[in-house]
């Protein structure tokens, strides 16, 4: 009962934080600006449920703006994935607080000693991250079963900045096979 209510009270709260992370659109689309321009490739890190989301956000990052981007999980940074990892590959990490950040931030810490600035999103007022180590998109807490709800919403920002930046059409990607073009 418990958990249901947590959850009921989080849904009651999820439009008013959507709407606040709408807020993010221009700094998001000036942060797509003088990061990704010039770039071919991209990753997204996620854990757990937040690797959901990951795969999520590259998949619209890859279907609207054509760049070419792949969610790894945290975990599995290691393997192979770190060979890559520099001061101009640009990397998004997922890092909203849940049950399992200690090892989600593991990932973190492996990609500033090598150099990496990553794009982490974050929940506010996360002492964790550090400006100068990187850059932080804040999103509201929520209940861990809702947060990719509001986690993916940046991605989806990033992909809209990126394609228009490109001057592509959002509205008909190429090559879609899905059922979400307009006419």
């Amino acid at each position: 009962a418990a958990r249901r209510e947590e959850i009921m009270e989080g849904l009651g709260k999820i439009s008013s934080q959507i709407k606040e992370i709408l807020k993010l659109d221009q700094p998001i689309k000036e942060l797509c600006s003088r990061t990704f321009q010039g770039q071919n490739s991209l990753l997204l890190l996620g854990r757990g449920s937040q690797f959901s989301t990951a795969l999520e956000g590259a998949l619209k990052i890859k279907e609207i703006s054509y760049l070419h981007c792949e969610a790894v999980m945290s975990g599995e940074l290691k393997h192979g994935v770190l060979a890559l990892v520099d001061e101009n590959l640009p990397i998004i990490m997922i890092l909203t607080r849940d049950n399992i950040f200690a090892k989600s931030l593991n990932a973190y810490q492996q990609i500033i000693a090598r150099a990496g600035k990553p794009i982490v999103i974050c929940n506010p007022d996360d002492s964790e991250f550090r400006e100068d180590k990187c850059e932080k998109i804040e999103i509201p807490k929520t209940v861990d079963c809702l947060q990719g709800l509001l986690n993916v919403i940046p991605l989806q920002l990033m992909a809209y900045w990126l394609a228009v930046a490109e001057g592509l059409n959002v509205d008909m990607p190429r090559n879609l096979a899905k059922s979400v073009t307009v006419e």
